[in-house]
């Protein structure tokens, strides 16, 4: 059964969630390593807070969703930080695999499927009203919609926008094919993501919240 969280000022949850975010932002906000890119990844998180503060009146996610997001974002969070190519994760994880990149931006493209593809699914259900034997595969569609347009909108900043800055926030280390990459892991992301969600939920009817 999907149901809606209590109202914010009895959401324990969602408030502790807000306050730990607050201090990974104040932390990040510190000596990052590029002023400028922190400043500018942080126009995503800051519109990704305002759309679900005005939006939590008329529609509330689950927190399971709302603890997914609070995830996604520190994850973010830390790239913004550091910069995606210079990540210390994404240097630990190229010392054990191997390979020519610090690939910290990937690890966030299939967390964003993976993370988001749940929430995605919760509105398609319950707002959208999308039938549950459709709702696993709308849920992927979107967030390979949304990864296709994030990746669309950073080329637009790097070309028009900040050519000087651009090339750095969209962090491709050279590789020519990084869009199709970053899109095809969130994709992945999101269809594993949909097939636990199919597992938990099985072919059990929803009960949707009013």
């Amino acid at each position: 059964m999907l149901k809606e969280p209590p109202p914010f000022r009895e959401n324990r949850f969602l408030q502790l969630l807000i306050v730990w975010l607050i201090l990974v932002w104040a932390l990040s906000a510190i000596e990052p390593f590029s002023r400028p890119e922190w400043a500018m990844e942080n126009i995503l998180v800051g519109s990704y807070a305002i759309v679900l503060s005005l939006t939590y009146r008329y529609f509330r996610f689950t927190n399971l969703s709302y603890g997914l997001f609070g995830l996604f974002m520190t994850l973010h969070l830390i790239g913004a930080h550091y910069t995606y190519a210079e990540t210390p994760i994404g240097f630990w994880l190229q010392d054990i695999f191997g390979g020519s990149r610090n690939n910290y931006d990937r690890v966030v493209h299939f967390s964003y499927g993976l993370l988001c593809g749940y929430a995605m699914w919760d509105i398609l259900v319950r707002c959208a009203r999308v039938r549950q034997s459709w709702s696993y595969f709308m849920a992927v569609v979107v967030i390979l919609a949304f990864s296709s347009f994030y990746e669309l909108l950073e080329a637009l900043v790097a070309v028009v926008i900040t050519p000087d800055l651009g090339i750095l926030w969209i962090g491709a280390q050279g590789d020519e094919w990084d869009a199709h990459k970053d899109t095809l892991l969130a994709m992945l992301g999101a269809i594993i993501a949909m097939m636990m969600t199919w597992y938990s939920v099985g072919e059990r009817k929803i009960s949707v919240s009013e």
